[in-house]
């Protein structure tokens, strides 16, 4: 909050006037970064976008997820501290993996899947594997085949 202050020629007690806490503070900061990655999911160019199977689409949000998360970890993790699971970007991405998933296999239980998967992209889980030295790629497969696993539940 100090930095954040500073940087905006503002005292610490007008941040915390205008936004409450810090999560709300880090939600404000990835707003267009946020936007940005909702709006390629919807508009965007498949894979991301529509216009590919719901299969390459489930695993190209968990690749751009994961680079979003490698970009603003620290303020994905500030957000999430003060985050509700109804609200902002998780319904956005829990409600997007849902309806992919219903479109790739019927059969599964989308709703625990997509709360399921979304809990690999957390931003405590990512920090802790690259601490661990694990590499953005081997991550990304990991998704890959978490998505495939749920693909083919019945």
């Amino acid at each position: 909050m100090d930095d954040v202050a500073r940087a905006a020629c503002v005292g610490k007690g007008t941040l915390y006037r205008r936004f409450g806490d810090r999560a709300s503070l880090a939600f404000a900061l990835l707003d267009e970064n946020e936007r940005a990655l909702q709006d390629a999911c919807i508009r965007g160019e498949a894979p991301l976008g529509p216009g590919a199977p719901a299969a390459a689409r489930l695993c190209a949000f968990g690749d751009a997820m994961l680079d979003h998360l490698e970009s603003f970890y620290e303020l994905l993790s500030e957000a999430e501290r003060g985050a509700n699971f109804r609200v902002g970007p998780y319904a956005f991405r829990r409600t997007h993996l849902y309806v992919l998933l219903r479109e790739a296999n019927p059969d599964c239980d989308a709703e625990f899947a997509a709360e399921a998967l979304l809990s690999l992209l957390s931003p405590v889980l990512f920090r802790h594997l690259r601490d661990q030295g694990w590499s953005l790629d081997r991550i990304k497969a990991g998704w890959h085949t978490s998505v495939a696993g749920w693909l083919s539940a019945r």
